[in-house]
């Protein structure tokens, strides 16, 4: 029997090739995406009711089961410390609703379902070096929501192991997506390369290879555990 998985943020980067990895391992997988595209439910996280309505559509489309999370969409978007305080706000209130809050929503789901129907499901987070290392004076947002994942992750890890809900959480540094290849521009790609002992960052790929392990492999007993995937850039 196929494993049913919904990935978030799957249209490209990180996202992309974690489809591209579990679809290689005879697994069906729904992704998601903010415009629709084929295999993709178009739904925009910043929506609070987006998250249900994912989900629910993803259901359908997966005959009623769903066993692998993969919470990957996130946006990383850069608001000064001097901006108008309306500007500051939304800024945080967007990257908590996206990066936390929509992540949040679908874990509940996946709890509830297995709840549900019984058996095994797994929740594979997709947080960021930043929830332990912090981020730059523009992304405190950011580190903050991922920070949040990263103990949501550990919550759902310890309060629901003995109820069939398995629960991880990876940490990429820099990885060379879209998303990150402006920032590694405007900080000085050099300097921050400096930074990394591995010398390089990190590819989608190499991301997707431990979310698919963690979704199809990972034995029970590692639950909770947080990977990181930085080049060494931060170590703990």
């Amino acid at each position: 029997m196929s494993v049913h998985v919904l990935v978030t943020g799957s249209s490209r980067g990180i996202g992309a090739a974690v489809v591209e990895a579990l679809s290689g391992r005879e697994a069906r997988v729904i992704g998601h995406a903010t415009s629709a595209a084929e295999g993709r439910i178009a739904a925009d996280l910043a929506d609070p009711a987006a998250a249900d309505r994912l989900w629910d559509e993803a259901l359908a489309r997966l005959d009623g089961r769903i066993d692998v999370l993969v919470n990957n969409a996130g946006v990383f978007e850069a608001v000064a410390d001097d901006a108008d305080p309306d500007v500051w706000r939304e800024a945080w209130d967007r990257a908590w609703r996206i990066n936390l809050q929509a992540a949040a929503d679908l874990c509940r789901r996946m709890v509830l379902h297995v709840r549900e129907r019984g058996g095994e499901g797994r929740i594979v987070n997709v947080a960021s070096r930043a929830a332990y290392r912090g981020d730059s004076p523009a992304h405190w947002h950011y580190a903050a929501s991922k920070a949040g994942m990263v103990a949501m992750t550990k919550s759902i890890a310890r309060g629901y192991a003995n109820r069939g809900v398995l629960a991880f959480a990876i940490c990429p540094g820099f990885v060379m997506t879209g998303m990150a290849d402006e920032y590694l521009a405007s900080r000085g790609g050099d300097k921050l390369l400096a930074d990394i002992p591995l010398g390089r960052v990190a590819q989608p790929e190499e991301v997707a290879s431990v979310a698919a392990y963690l979704a199809l492999e990972a034995p029970a007993s590692m639950t909770g555990a947080v990977l990181d995937v930085n080049g060494a850039s931060f170590v703990r």
